[in-house]
């Protein structure tokens, strides 16, 4: 695979990346509730299952089926919803307890996944944008080389998802009230994100 692929790959990828949406508002989210650790981890989880899915063949077949994609991006959008409302009744506690901790870290993580693996952005750059960097000249397998960007991409997420939800930790953790106010305003971007989605659907 030539490297000028990868790296223009990269390029696009960031782009998403760095655009603050629902994957962004969840880390905030998970930083202010001091579980940054196994929600990012759920994220790139869901990234890394988008990534197998595509690199064994299903997303073609998902991509060539659109009442499969519509189906996808209203589950998703209503998973953002209702990910939303419970945000805002339940606001992010920042101070929490070892006990607490250790109850609801496996929820975080399958939040998480459920956030990226349901994104319809995602779903947009692994079935509409990455297949135009493969390359059948190169003597890899169009599975490798998907393989290759998808790892890419998982890994630019990391960069991005960890920093974004440790800086809320970091510049909020001693601001209760802030901290409040900032997850609630989180909570209202899943729910504007999915009711965005939603609409676009139903108006389509």
């Amino acid at each position: 695979m030539l490297a000028g692929a990868v790296l223009a790959f990269w390029g696009v990828s960031m782009l998403f990346v760095i655009t603050p949406g629902a994957d962004w508002a969840y880390a905030i989210t998970a930083g202010l509730a001091r579980r940054a650790t196994p929600a990012v981890l759920g994220l790139l989880t869901g990234h890394l299952a988008a990534t197998v899915v595509v690199a064994a063949g299903v997303g073609s077949v998902v991509a060539n089926a659109p009442a499969a994609l519509i189906v996808l991006t209203i589950a998703g959008s209503l998973y953002l919803v209702w990910l939303g409302i419970g945000t805002l009744r339940r606001p992010a506690v920042v101070h929490a307890g070892p006990g607490e901790v250790a109850v609801t870290s496996w929820r975080w993580g399958v939040k998480g996944f459920g956030v990226s693996g349901l994104n319809p952005k995602l779903l947009l750059l692994f079935l509409a944008v990455l297949p135009q960097f493969i390359s059948p000249t190169t003597g890899l397998p169009a599975g490798v080389q998907i393989t290759i960007l998808g790892l890419v991409h998982v890994t630019s997420c990391a960069v991005v998802y960890f920093t974004v939800a440790y800086v809320a930790q970091r510049a909020l953790g001693s601001r209760p009230t802030t901290a409040r106010i900032v997850g609630r305003v989180s909570g209202v971007l899943m729910i504007g994100i999915g009711l965005v989605l939603l609409a676009e659907q139903l108006l389509h």
